[in-house]
């Protein structure tokens, strides 16, 4: 089912002319509403006249978060304040938040992306959605929340925490629909199971996850514990919110860009310069609909790539691939590359341990060294320390194997890694860099 036929299946010429039409728009609303991309339009010799095609998109200089942090906290919106009737702003733990605005108008965009995303991910009219990402400043819950109204559906609004209380509502409610990260969703398959309620006594049929990079195997784990389908869903604060992209449920085969609202590009990290569909790289959004606060060439830090085949679900926007990790939270050990999701990918392939783990990178007589912290299961645990000894051995092998970098695993005891109630915390870096 799609919950916009028009423009989520229009034909790549429809498509494109629409694009250009409103970057237009856009870039003369940013350049003589927004100082800052009038200075940097300035800076490059370019003016929103000499953008005539998409191609000439990459003619434009990039914007970065540490833009939007230097114009903290409103000196990016293109819109008066007293137009602006939401603000959000990144769950950021370091340096300043950045901070986004929505006109009213803003906030209807929105929720009918988001009731597009809930289409494709298989949610509908007279579904009930348990809503876990977090309400408040950040965008993820009340992003989900009204795209769930739009679409007809009636939402708990649980938000993240209280776990327990949660799965009671769970298991009473009968909620078909779950949102969350997908740490979260773990984190209350494993509390129901403590309880002694199984997905035998759930009523959920699709699970829809984000917020945080995650595995194949990590799918599969879930949909294992729940008894669901599950869809990875995409957004950022400083695009929108979640529900710039979204998985079909029917394909599941990358998630397609509602394209009509956003432009999507893939650069070199390095160099900047723009790759070929099917090459992975950093992904960059330009906004096309925004009002209060449109971006331009916004560099997410996400790592993926894009496939502009044709889906079977029927949908012609293009897809990215799931996020791999982020150029930002890439971390680089002895030269060697290395992305979180690729450490949990081998984790996930062993029985004997938990989908719950931890990165800590050190410094060690100018070395740095990479400690791998992984709960060992419940039908893994044993007191017999030759055996675990064993088993930390075959994971260090495993991921030296994979990633060409050493790692020294340490095993810990079921449920000793600290559960997250939002994005999990992957990666302690103790070096002074």
């Amino acid at each position: 089912m799609i919950y916009d036929i028009e423009y989520e299946t229009m034909p790549r010429e429809a498509l494109e002319a629409i694009q250009i039409r409103r970057l237009q728009t856009t870039l003369q609303r940013v350049y003589t509403s927004v100082p800052f991309y009038r200075n940097k339009f300035q800076e490059a010799n370019i003016t929103p006249s000499d953008i005539k095609t998409l191609a000439d998109l990459q003619r434009l200089p990039f914007t970065t978060k540490q833009d939007l942090r230097d114009n903290y906290p409103f000196n990016m919106f293109a819109v008066p304040m007293d137009t602006v009737v939401r603000i959000h702003a990144s769950s950021g733990t370091t340096g300043k938040p950045t901070v986004v605005g929505y006109t009213a108008r803003d906030v209807a965009t929105w929720s009918t992306l988001m009731a597009r995303a809930l289409t494709a991910g298989g949610a509908g009219r007279g579904d009930i959605v348990h809503n876990a990402y977090g309400y408040g400043i950040f965008t993820g819950g009340l992003g989900v929340h009204y795209g769930a109204e739009r679409l007809g559906a009636s939402v708990i609004p649980v938000s993240g925490g209280n776990t327990k209380r949660q799965v009671v509502i769970m298991r009473d409610f009968k909620p078909t629909i779950i949102t969350s990260t997908p740490s979260y969703a773990l984190h209350l398959a494993e509390a129901a199971e403590e309880m002694g309620v199984g997905p035998e006594s759930l009523s959920f049929k699709f699970g829809i996850f984000g917020a945080e990079p995650w595995s194949e195997q990590m799918r599969r784990e879930i949909e294992r514990k729940l008894d669901i389908k599950a869809m990875d869903i995409y957004g950022l604060s400083e695009v929108m919110g979640p529900g710039v992209a979204i998985e079909c449920h029917e394909a599941r085969n990358g998630l397609h860009i509602f394209e009509d609202h956003f432009i999507p590009e893939i650069v070199d990290p390095n160099t900047l310069e723009p790759l070929p569909y099917g090459e992975t790289g950093e992904l960059v959004f330009t906004s096309l609909t925004k009002e209060a606060f449109p971006v331009i060439r916004y560099r997410t830090r996400d790592i993926t790539c894009l496939n502009p085949e044709p889906c079977i679900c029927g949908r012609s926007h293009i897809r990215m691939h799931r996020v791999t990790g982020r150029s930002d939270d890439m971390l680089i050990i002895r030269g060697v590359n290395v992305f979180p999701s690729q450490i949990e990918s081998v984790l996930m392939e062993i029985e004997e341990v938990e989908p719950h783990y931890q990165l800590v990178v050190d410094r060690h007589d100018n070395l740095d060294v990479l400690s791998v912290k992984v709960e060992v299961s419940e039908r893994g645990f044993s007191d017999e320390v030759r055996g675990l000894q064993k088993l930390e051995r075959r994971i260090s092998k495993n991921i030296k194997e994979l990633l060409g970098v050493s790692a020294e695993v340490k095993l810990v005891e079921p449920k000793t890694i600290q559960r997250s109630e939002g994005k999990a915390v992957r990666v302690v870096d103790n070096r002074q860099i």
